[in-house]
């Protein structure tokens, strides 16, 4: 998940100076403050720092972030057809060749200390955000879409998928060592909607990469019901939310892909002693061997203390190597 942020120091000293496009698109701050976490907390890989909707900014769509206001927002949302035809496919070594020259230079700066983690969002996820204009409680545009033309709605993925292949083979190409897709919103749809509108154009996008054996994880939140479809589009690591049980999700999928997560982010407001008898559960009902990405279950929380943030890592690997022996 997304270790950067607002709860640590060194970030909001940052975000002081600029803002945050500005960071994003500003490779030497980029990278800086993707190495915080791994100085700051010792986690075991770094994420670059970026988000999901650079990529439908590349397309030429207008993104406005005031963190104040609610977060990001696109000023004209995709809402026809003649709006989505009217979208080009970037190419992400020039539209976002920002990005490509962060994950150049944490790679130098990280020395090998850590791998390194691109991202994107899922083709589902980034059209629910272009069409809505902004994250919504109902998502009643995107919705509205899909039931009443469907065949609209495909057209949007599809596009968003093939430019997907090209955006995460940039990432990998510019030193990535993993990629990870978030579907944020899966779990909005229904099942069966999930599977032709989300899950389908996962898949797609999972099998055209050539990514040459670099792993793949897929995080679709509120997606429970359809984890044992989730583990057969190819990706290596499902990444679970807080809501299932990783020793169940084990039994049902470990035997196909690694998995990762799943403490409930709201955990790290709890005392240091309930963090560590937290981590001791999850590593339990995982139990014994490979195959486990210690994680929280969603994005960590803007007000998390540092220290609670620090006792989960240093918690996670004193209990995996104790739980191991």
């Amino acid at each position: 998940m997304r270790q950067a942020g607002r709860y640590l120091p060194q970030y909001r000293a940052v975000r002081q100076k600029v803002d945050f496009l500005t960071l994003c698109k500003t490779p030497e701050l980029a990278a800086q403050v993707t190495l915080q976490p791994v100085d700051v907390l010792g986690v075991d890989a770094a994420i670059i720092f970026s988000d999901i909707l650079l990529l439908p900014e590349a397309f030429g769509m207008a993104l406005q972030v005031d963190e104040s206001k609610g977060g990001p927002r696109f000023t004209i949302p995709i809402r026809t057809e003649s709006d989505i035809d009217s979208l080009t496919v970037p190419d992400p070594s020039a539209k976002l060749k920002f990005l490509m020259e962060a994950i150049e230079l944490t790679k130098r700066e990280l020395r090998g200390r850590v791998p390194l983690i691109g991202f994107c969002g899922s083709p589902w996820t980034l059209a629910a955000y272009m069409v809505e204009g902004k994250g919504t409680k109902d998502f009643r545009h995107v919705k509205r879409l899909i039931y009443d033309q469907s065949a609209v709605a495909h057209k949007l993925l599809a596009k968003l998928a093939d430019a997907l292949v090209f955006f995460l083979e940039a990432q990998l190409a510019a030193g990535a060592d993993a990629i990870q897709i978030f579907d944020t919103w899966g779990g909005i749809l229904s099942p069966d909607n999930y599977r032709e509108f989300s899950l389908d154009y996962l898949w797609k996008v999972v099998s055209n990469i050539r990514r040459n054996g670099a792993p793949i994880i897929v995080f679709s939140k509120g997606s429970n019901e359809c984890l044992e479809e989730i583990s057969k589009i190819g990706a290596d690591v499902v990444s679970l939310d807080w809501t299932v049980d990783i020793g169940e999700a084990r039994r049902s999928i470990g035997e196909r892909v690694a998995l990762q997560g799943n403490l409930d982010p709201s955990a790290l407001y709890a005392s240091p002693d309930k963090i560590r008898h937290e981590v001791k559960l999850i590593l339990r009902k995982y139990g014994k061997g490979s195959g486990h990405i210690f994680n929280l279950g969603h994005g960590i929380l803007p007000d998390t203390p540092v220290d609670h943030a620090r006792t989960l890592v240093d918690a996670v690997k004193e209990e995996s190597v104790a739980f191991h022996e």
